[in-house]
This record gives structure tokens, C-alpha cells and sequence, in this order.
């Protein structure tokens, strides 16, 4: 039978698969994008993304990728020469710094072992440090794309505050954002950036910024140059639900149906199935004698499970082999890790039959690899989920 017959397993930590009916939003005719049928498609997406970074404040809507979505928060609040403050929590961490460090900005990076979030003492202690207020900003990641560990957003809050810093506090929300709680105004985050195609179910295209007022202060006086990122002439646009360039109008139809199939979950319960999906995955690693790259598991990330590989063993070799023989893909190790360590995606639209499914591809392929494994693992990736259904409380402790 044939490796490529059948249903594609798409289990990298983004993009994630796009549902049916995100897809038939998105093939609509396009329409004039100054005509009053598009204002109202505007004014909903622009309202209506509040809610997912639970926000009162603008949310500004790029035709771009998240890293365009980076660029949009450096350029609009910072300038040359200033200090920034970050966290060396895996590859993309490292990304966001490298573009800081190409417009002129100088980053404190606090060292790390991509096994981990950004720690919030560490923080503290460095802001507490800064007698002279050089630091501007502390920009974390919310959830590292490529190890899986998540940073404790709410504790980082309480850390800047308690050293008494008046740096703007800037978040990458880029694979969390509508998988995993997230509080832009009651964490008073100034920037959080994030893409469309991870716990959006979108395709990549869309990148997003939601603003505080305090950033929005900081952006009448930087000096860094803008124009296609530029926040004043979007939000002066925006109000009449019209967009200053053309917009990805249909990506926007498609960010319109995404909205509604999470408000008709319910965020609280979209978090919730994210959770025990991953506890699931991570009960699956366990069983099979393998290690979950995050070490802290109040940082393990409900969107993606980062598996390290035995010693002499190469992931990306194993990678291909379970898509050739079974068609699953799985997300490569980055940056630090890469070989090392392989990725499951179980975010988006993802639930326990299509987790289970490819974690079935996962075991396969380990034994195809010739990788030393335990089997088992799927089994206990049900029996988690079981433990773990709504009204099953009381047996978590059982397989804890």
C-alpha cells in the first residue's frame, strides 16, 4: 500500500491544518476592498481579534508573517541605540533578537539552555540592576516554537513591576495565541505579536499586533523608520474598518470564520482540549522511554511536544522515514537542537482521535528507525485522555 494513500498527518507546531470550513471562507469572490461590504468585513475581524488577545486596545492586522509582525513592534516603539532586554529561550527567541540587533538596537540576551522559559527572577533581578532606566523594553516569546516551552507571561508582569521598571513589556504570541490562555490587558503587555496560521487554523499571511496606550506614546516619539508597519496610519484607517494598502481580504474572510468557530468552542474550553491533548502526548513520550526537551513542566507547552532523540540517533533521519512510510510530518529540530530533537504539532482544529492518530505514526516510525523505544505509547496516550475528559477529575491522579 502505498505510504502517500489517504489522509496527510500534518503534525508540525504550525502551520497547523486548515478546517473545511475556513477553506470554503476563504474561496468567496474577492470583493472591493473600498467598498462598504468590505468595511464591514474589517470592522468584524478588527473587533472581533480583541477577544482572542483579550483587549480592549487596537489590534492591528498586517498582510505578512509573524516576523513582519516582529518587525512592526521594533520599529514602532524603539530606536537606535537603545536596550533591550530578552530571553535566549530557543530559535526564535534568537530570531527576534537578531532583527532588534539590525535596527540599531543593543539586546542584553540572558543566556539559556532552550530547555526552559525566560525566567522571571532572572529578569527582575537584571531590571532591579538598571538604576539608569537604559532598558526599554523586555521582549520574551510566549510559547518557543522550537523546544516547547512555554514563559511565564503573568509572573514576567509581576517581575517588572516589582522592580519598579518602566520598560514596555513586548510578547510573541505567535504559536499560543488561541491555543493557550493569554491576557494582553490584564498582564498589561504592551506589544503582543502573533501569525495567523498557528491556533488561528489560517494559512500564513496574517500578522498581527495588539497595542497598549503606553506603546502607542512610545511610538509618537521613536525614531526608527516606518512606513508599511507604521501603527498611527493603520489605527486612523482601521476605524473605518479599511486598511491604508491592500489588504489579504481573503485570509480575512477566513479570519472571520476562525473567530467564530472559537467563540462557538468557547476559548477557556479551546485551552482546556489543548492541555489534555498535550498531557496526552507527553504520557505517549514517557511510555515510550523517550525525554521531552522542556524540562520545567509548569513551562510544558500545550501546543507542541519537542522529543529528544537516544544518543547517535538522528531525528531528522527518523523525520523521513516516518513520511515516506506512513506520511506523517513532523516538525525538524532548529537552530541549537536541530537533529537532536524531533516535534509534534497537536494544535488548531487538532482533537484526541487525530492526536492518537499520529502518535500511531510516531511509534511506527520509531520502530521503522530502528529507534530504541518502548512500545506502549499510544495506549497511554488514551488512557491519559480518558483520565482527563471533562467529569473524569478524579482520575488524573491515577495516571499522574
Amino acid at each position: 500500500m502505498s505510504a502517500q494513500q489517504g489522509r496527510h498527518f500534518l503534525h508540525i507546531p504550525g502551520p497547523s491544518p486548515i478546517p473545511d470550513r475556513i477553506l470554503r471562507a476563504i474561496a468567496m469572490p474577492i470583493i472591493d476592498h473600498r467598498s462598504a461590504e468590505f468595511a464591514a468585513l474589517g470592522k468584524h475581524v478588527l473587533e472581533g481579534s480583541k477577544a482572542v488577545f483579550k483587549t480592549k486596545q487596537p489590534v492591528v492586522i498586517y498582510p505578512s508573517s509573524g516576523t513582519g509582525a516582529w518587525e512592526a513592534a521594533i520599529v514602532n516603539t524603539l530606536s537606535p541605540g537603545d536596550t533591550v532586554l530578552m530571553a535566549e529561550t530557543g530559535h526564535f527567541a534568537t530570531l527576534w533578537k537578531n532583527i532588534a540587533t539590525r535596527f540599531g538596537v543593543e539586546v542584553e540576551f540572558i543566556p539559556g539552555d532552550w530547555r526552559r522559559g525566560a525566567d522571571p527572577a532572572a529578569i527582575e533581578a537584571r531590571l532591579a540592576e538598571d538604576k539608569a532606566r537604559k532598558i526599554k523594553a523586555v521582549m520574551v516569546v510566549h510559547n518557543e516554537t522550537s523546544t516547547g516551552a512555554t514563559s511565564r507571561v503573568a509572573e514576567i508582569r509581576k517581575a517588572i513591576d516589582a522592580a519598579g521598571h518602566p520598560a514596555l513589556f513586548m510578547v510573541d504570541t505567535i504559536s499560543s495565541l488561541a491555543s493557550v490562555d493569554y491576557r494582553h490587558d490584564e498582564w498589561q503587555v504592551d506589544v503582543t505579536v502573533s501569525g495567523s496560521q498557528k491556533g488561528l487554523m489560517l494559512p500564513p499571511g496574517l500578522g498581527f499586533n495588539a497595542v497598549s496606550e503606553k506603546a502607542l506614546a512610545a511610538s509618537k516619539t521613536n525614531k526608527l523608520p516606518r512606513s508599511f508597519w507604521d501603527w498611527e496610519e493603520m489605527i486612523k484607517i482601521n476605524a473605518g474598518g479599511f486598511f491604508p494598502y491592500t489588504p489579504a481580504t481573503n485570509l480575512l474572510y477566513g479570519l472571520k470564520e476562525a473567530l467564530a468557530m472559537l467563540q462557538e468552542e468557547g476559548l477557556d474550553e479551546v485551552f482546556s482540549r489543548h492541555q489534555r491533548l498535550a498531557s496526552a502526548c507527553r504520557a505517549a513520550v514517557k511510555a515510550w522511554g523517550l525525554e521531552v526537551l522542556c524540562e520545567n513542566p509548569a513551562e510544558h507547552s500545550p501546543v507542541l511536544t519537542a522529543v529528544l532523540m537516544p544518543p547517535s540517533h538522528d531525528a531528522d533521519r527518523f523525520r523521513k522515514i516516518a513520511l515516506e512510510k506512513y506520511n506523517i510530518s513532523l516538525g525538524s529540530g532548529l537552530g541549537k537542537v536541530a537533529g537532536k530533537v524531533f516535534r509534534i504539532g497537536h494544535l488548531g482544529e487538532c482533537n484526541a482521535l487525530a492526536l492518537l492518530g499520529a502518535l500511531s505514526g510516531v511509534e511506527m516510525g520509531l520502530a521503522a528507525a530502528g529507534v530504541p523505544h518502548r512500545s506502549g505509547g499510544v495506549a497511554a496516550a488514551m488512557a491519559d485522555l480518558e483520565a482527563r475528559e471533562p467529569g473524569n477529575e478524579a482520575s488524573v491522579a491515577a495516571v499522574a
